[in-house]
């Protein structure tokens, strides 16, 4: 499921087509995907959008641009959550010069990808 997850960053993955291909309920795959993980798939997908969108900025590209290019609808689709994770705008990030770091969470080590 992660595997499938991060082939499709942009687009996301339905929980309904997940649970299709692997044969189970999608309250299975929410189930077996967080303890596995540390986290539920949808999640873990925002984080990573995070990672993608942080390093997108930090090469330059415009905020708009990142949004759609990380899987985010709009530009105030990739703000709430960057603020969230990250405690700041995709302008003050892209500004700021910070080094990549994972947004995904508590299963993984900053920047290290995970297992």
């Amino acid at each position: 499921m992660r595997e499938l997850l991060d082939a499709r960053l942009a687009e996301g993955l339905a929980l309904e087509e997940a649970a299709a291909r692997f044969g189970v309920s999608a309250a299975h795959v929410v189930r077996a995907f967080t303890r596995r993980h540390g986290l539920p798939p949808h999640r873990y997908l925002t984080g990573r959008r995070i990672d993608l969108a942080r390093r997108l900025l930090l090469e330059g590209m415009p905020t708009a641009e990142v949004a759609g290019a990380a899987g985010f609808a709009d530009q105030s689709h990739l703000t709430r959550p960057l603020r969230r994770w990250i405690a700041t705008t995709p302008a003050a990030y892209a500004r700021s010069g910070i080094g990549v770091r994972s947004a995904v969470g508590p299963t993984g080590p900053p920047g290290q990808p995970i297992p």
